[in-house]
This record gives C-alpha cells, sequence and structure tokens, in this order.
C-alpha cells in the first residue's frame, strides 16, 4: 500500500478539526451527555469509519478497505473493555455528569498520541525483526486467558501506581472547581480530582494500548491502517461510554468473548506461517465472538428475571 506523506498529514488535520470542533462547538459548554446524543455521536463515528473504508475500496482495493474494517472492529471490540475501567474510575473520584465528556476528550487526545507512539514502534520492529510477531501473539493469548480469569473486583483504582505516584508528588485538593484541572487553593496552585481522574484514564489506555496495538497487527501490517482503524474507534470510544455506561454491568459475559478474541488473534499471529485466513473471516470470527458474548449475556438476565432472582439495576449516573 503506498501512502505518502500528505496522506498522514492529511488524515491528522481531520484529527485535529475533529477534536476541535468537539470541544469548542458542540461542547463548550459543561453538560451530562444523554443517551441519545450518544447514540446520534456513536453512529457518526461508525458512519464516518464506514466512509473512509469506502475511500479505501475505491481508491487501494478491497483488500486494504477489509483490513481497515477488521481492524477497527478489533480495536472497537477491545475498547469496550475499557469502559468498564473507565467507569470504576469516574465513580471512585465521584466525576459528576457534566465533567465526564471533558476528562475523556483529553484522555483521547493523549491516547491518540501514544498509540501513534506505540504503532510507529510496533511497525518498525515487524519490519526489521520479523520474530516480533510471535512475541505479540504471546502477549495477546497471555492477555486473553488473565481477562477470562479475572475476578470483577481486582480493579483497585486506589492502588493504580500511577495514582499513588501522583498523590505523592502533586500538590492536590479534593475539592473541584469546575471544569478546572488545576485550581488555586491557599495561594498555591494545586491539582483537583479532575485531574487525577485524568492521569487514571489515560494510564489505563496505555494499559490496554499494549494489548489492542499488537492485535491489529494480527490483521494488518499497513502502519496506516493501523493508525487510522485506532484513531477511529478511539475518537468513537466518548460516545460509546455515554451510551452503554448504565448498561455495562448487564453485559456480564462480554469479558469472555474480548478474551476469545485476544486469544483468537494471537493464535493467529502465532501459526501465521501455518495458517492463512482471509481477512473477511477473521471479521467475522471477531462478529460473531462479540455478539455470542452479549446475547449470552442478555439471555442470562431474562432467565434471572423470569426466575424473580434478578438484582435491582444500579441506579442512572447523576
Amino acid at each position: 500500500m503506498v501512502v505518502g506523506i500528505e496522506h498522514w498529514i492529511g488524515f491528522n488535520l481531520f484529527l485535529l478539526a475533529a477534536l476541535a470542533l468537539d470541544l469548542g462547538v458542540f461542547h463548550r459548554d459543561a453538560h451530562a451527555v444523554r443517551p441519545r446524543e450518544a447514540l446520534t455521536w456513536s453512529l457518526i463515528w461508525v458512519a464516518l469509519s464506514m466512509v473512509f473504508a469506502a475511500l479505501l475500496l475505491f481508491t487501494v482495493g478491497s483488500r486494504y478497505a477489509l483490513e481497515f474494517v477488521t481492524g477497527w472492529a478489533v480495536e472497537k471490540s477491545l475498547s469496550v473493555d475499557n469502559l468498564f475501567v473507565i467507569a470504576l474510575i469516574f465513580s471512585y473520584f465521584g466525576v459528576p455528569a457534566k465533567l465526564q465528556h471533558r476528562v475523556l476528550y483529553w484522555g483521547i487526545f493523549g491516547a491518540l498520541v501514544f498509540r501513534g507512539i506505540f504503532i510507529a514502534i510496533g511497525a518498525y520492529a515487524l519490519e526489521r525483526w520479523d520474530w516480533v510477531i510471535y512475541i505479540f501473539g504471546g502477549i495477546l493469548l497471555i492477555t486473553g486467558v488473565r481477562l477470562a480469569l479475572k475476578q470483577e473486583d481486582e480493579e483497585d483504582v486506589a492502588h493504580n501506581p500511577v495514582m499513588r505516584l501522583a498523590v505523592k508528588l502533586l500538590p492536590l485538593t479534593s475539592r473541584y472547581d469546575g471544569q478546572k484541572f488545576w485550581t488555586i487553593e491557599n495561594g498555591r496552585r494545586v491539582a483537583t480530582p479532575l485531574f487525577l481522574a485524568l492521569l487514571v484514564v489515560e494510564a489505563s489506555d496505555i494499559v490496554f494500548a499494549v494489548d489492542s496495538i499488537p492485535a491489529i497487527f494480527a490483521v494488518t501490517r499497513e502502519p496506516f491502517l493501523v493508525y487510522t482503524a485506532n484513531a477511529f474507534a478511539v475518537l468513537g470510544l466518548r460516545s460509546l461510554y455515554f451510551l452503554l455506561a448504565d448498561l455495562l454491568p448487564r453485559f456480564r459475559y462480554l469479558r469472555f468473548g474480548l478474551a476469545a478474541i485476544l486469544v483468537f488473534v494471537g493464535a493467529k499471529m502465532l501459526l501465521i506461517e501455518v495458517v492463512h485466513l482471509h481477512p473477511a473471516l477473521s471479521l467475522g470470527v471477531i462478529v460473531l465472538l462479540l455478539g455470542t458474548s452479549i446475547v449470552a449475556s442478555i439471555r442470562a438476565e431474562r432467565l434471572e428475571i423470569a426466575n424473580g432472582t434478578a438484582e435491582t439495576p444500579a441506579p442512572p449516573r447523576s
């Protein structure tokens, strides 16, 4: 796939324009993002992703278009696991609903930067050393097994290394000051809980990127496709969070579907010299695994409701 510097510059200008419009126009005033608004933006980002896939189809061919869609589906699926952690972080810090978009906005801005760096490193390593693909595959297999075996209460924000380091090194306040990450208290500049929440969200995304970046390299070796698929998936993460935040606890089997996806792409990398799957087949397997876990979660909840054993649903976000 021939990609010139103008393609990289053009796509990054598009990202900067989208981010500027998001914060400067559509979310200039802090407000709680409601499900209808979140659904609208989720559909917009999905539509933009498919438009980009169509551009690839008519300019460079169906192979690369399909690789982009498959890579986007992988990143979109794996990002759902990050939503659980984000919900936990917001709950721990008591981030008001009207301020959550601001944290996600800057968190995703940082995520794009860090993922761009990781993608460059990964692409360089794969180009220079072919055996790196087996390391990536091994990482994904181990991560998939760990995710399947993980207990639901393992996440502990208070013991997050970034959180503990920030508490030791930064002057902090326990009060919020509107949308400010930093404020003045007793004559000195201090970080608000909003800034701490941003730091932990950013750190969690870096951890997830270590899993998701190798996963997409199992789909395509084209750095431009890896980067653009990541960008579209990450940009749609905010609206997806606000759309699914209240529903996440109901998807009890989702992590098993995500774990199966990680194991599948990991095995695909380890067997790359033996098994060659068409991108369309890989996409079908990923959709099937994710869909099966969601359907199983819904059926289990309905069965509990029918038997009168369902738990009382959590109250909506404030």
